[in-house]
């Protein structure tokens, strides 16, 4: 596979609409014409995964976020690296938020949601995923799971008294108040983010709504897995592997 056919595959995948919605927010940090034989894949753009792709000789990395430009610095060391290391990068964020197989259906989907009720969509902007069980499950359960799943601690507020049946998701940045009252008047008991600030914490509370809390990175990791996954789908010769990253949002403060 070279970058032209990745390219389309992308385009295929996602569709012209969509695409053209999030036109600045996704694209390449850099691209080279060499020939494409191992994919790596992971949430963030760093240092580290760059260094990672290096070792385990990578043409292609595929990611959810580009170098945030408020992380100051980063973006240029990350681009040198990769040019210094003839290494392609493409990010895509907004559009995989929102595809129907993307960030918070491929969540839904390793916590063994039965069934969709809403994927998570963008009009005018975000709305959350809603999902049910068939069979209700118990508040710390479905903690555990998330947290087996995740790899990591979640934190948790149990705001009722009600066994778990449907569930609203907003993988990421999804601590807005404004996502959690569209989970709550679409019958969610249950909210699952990446994020949660004091704002979303009292409003969780208020409303009666429980809220599970995992990190950023690991919420939205399977989207990007699901998307590599896909393009392996097309282009089976190539190689596809996960590009590791440290639970670094979870580590105490020393």
């Amino acid at each position: 596979m070279d970058i032209k056919q990745f390219c389309l595959v992308i385009e295929e995948i996602f569709g012209k609409e969509l695409l053209e919605t999030f036109a600045d927010d996704y694209g390449f940090k850099n691209s080279t014409d060499k020939e494409i034989r191992t994919v790596g894949y992971a949430t963030n753009l760093s240092l580290e995964t760059i260094e990672q792709a290096v070792r385990s000789q990578v043409d292609l990395i595929i990611t959810h976020h580009d170098a945030w430009d408020f992380i100051y610095g980063l973006d240029e060391e990350c681009r040198n690296k990769l040019q210094k290391h003839e290494i392609s990068h493409f990010w895509i964020h907004g559009p995989l938020d929102y595809i129907r197989f993307g960030t918070c259906t491929s969540l839904m989907e390793k916590i063994g949601i039965d069934e969709i009720i809403q994927y998570s969509i963008f009009d005018n902007g975000g709305i959350p995923g809603i999902g049910e069980f068939k069979e209700p499950l118990g508040f710390e359960e479905l903690a555990f799971k998330l947290s087996r799943v995740l790899n990591e601690p979640v934190r948790r507020w149990r705001n009722n008294g009600k066994e778990v049946k449907r569930v609203g998701m907003m993988t990421g940045a999804g601590h807005s108040t404004d996502y959690l009252k569209l989970a709550l008047d679409g019958g969610c008991d249950t909210y699952i983010t990446g994020e949660a600030s004091l704002y979303t914490i009292q409003y969780a509370q208020f409303s009666g709504m429980n809220l599970l809390a995992g990190s950023h990175t690991f919420t939205e990791i399977f989207g990007v897995e699901t998307l590599a996954k896909k393009v392996k789908v097309c282009y089976p010769e190539i190689e596809v592997m996960k590009l590791e990253e440290s639970h670094f949002e979870l580590n105490p403060a020393t």
